[in-house]
């Protein structure tokens, strides 16, 4: 709904013409409230529609593969939200298709279009601040993960559906991919899930070694409770750089009784507001002036690599090898 909203209230040069989706009580709801005519309780029949120039799949993950292939058979170019997919070998599938029908894939990503990573992301390209040497992301969030979740081999887990985003950015802001990855987990919050799938966590901390060899860290947390929490730190040879806070609005109260107080931000759906606009408004203006979206089908095929190799890592215990890292 955020996404459609978006382009219902805010997108020039895109129109919302259906919706789709299997549920048949939210897509009423949803028609309802957008003022869209046309709806779908099967994803084939709307991107078979000859007046649909493009689609964007918000369906869980394992789905992703699946839709976005028979959308690019169509002829329809394509915004994937993240994560990409389940396996590296789904994001191939999804690269190819897309390739073959000559359709434009951005991938969800909205950080880099958020303004404080743009720019931080300027300065480290500028080279004023030196070289990367470590960069650390916090991926928190503050509700409980839908039940699909708990089940590694549908979801990949939070590093997937929360931390993709941190796996995207430091690989991002690092300028390089991952060459190794170690993982440690646990489940501290979600005892109902402990009986039917063990394998389930609610905290993940990632070390990460790039092939330039910048050092990474990424750790994830769902549920937080607290509030929504994205931020990140970025080490290089003449300073750091400091992305994101907790505060909603950056206002931080004190007293005079030495109480000092802040009002937590609750949704990323406030965080990123401007930045699910943006990506959307480039992704549209990709296909109106045929040219490369910012987040290709290739960033999302490395950060699904090394969601994988962190969930590997968990059962090996030991570190994965995703490249050779030069001596």
């Amino acid at each position: 709904m955020v996404h459609a909203q978006n382009i219902v209230r805010r997108i020039p040069n895109a129109r919302l013409v259906a919706l789709c989706d299997a549920d048949a009580d939210a897509l009423h709801r949803a028609t309802e409230e957008l003022g869209v005519e046309r709806s779908y309780m099967d994803y084939r029949e709307a991107v078979s529609s000859d007046d649909v120039d493009a689609v964007l799949i918000v369906t869980p993950t394992f789905l992703h593969r699946e839709i976005a292939c028979e959308a690019a058979v169509h002829g329809k170019h394509v915004f994937l939200e993240k994560p990409m997919a389940i396996t590296v070998e789904e994001c191939h599938a999804i690269n190819a298709a897309a390739g073959r029908a000559g359709v434009k894939l951005q991938v969800g990503f909205m950080r880099r279009f958020d303004e404080s990573f743009v720019h931080a992301k300027e300065v480290l390209d500028s080279g004023a601040m030196g070289r990367v040497m470590i960069v650390k992301s916090t991926g928190r969030g503050p509700g409980l993960p839908p039940p699909w979740i708990f089940d590694i081999g549908k979801s990949n887990g939070i590093i997937a559906e929360v931390n993709s985003h941190d796996l995207d950015a430091v690989r991002w802001l690092a300028g390089s991919d991952v060459a190794r990855v170690y993982a440690e987990a646990a489940n501290f919050k979600c005892p109902e899930a402990k009986e039917h799938f063990p394998d389930f966590y609610d905290n993940i901390v990632v070390t990460l070694r790039f092939v330039n060899q910048t050092m990474g860290v990424v750790d994830g947390t769902c549920p937080s409770h607290y509030g929504y929490d994205a931020r990140v730190e970025v080490l290089c040879e003449k300073g750091v750089l400091f992305i994101g806070n907790t505060q909603q609005h950056g206002v931080v109260q004190v007293s005079v009784d030495g109480q000092v107080t802040a009002r937590a931000v609750k949704s990323w759906r406030d965080l990123f507001r401007e930045a699910y606009v943006a990506e959307i408004e480039d992704f549209i203006r990709c296909v109106l002036e045929d040219r490369e979206p910012r987040v290709t089908g290739l960033d999302g095929l490395r950060a699904v690599e090394a969601v994988v190799a962190a969930n590997a890592s968990l059962k090996m215990q030991a570190p994965v090898e995703l490249q050779k890292v030069p001596i």
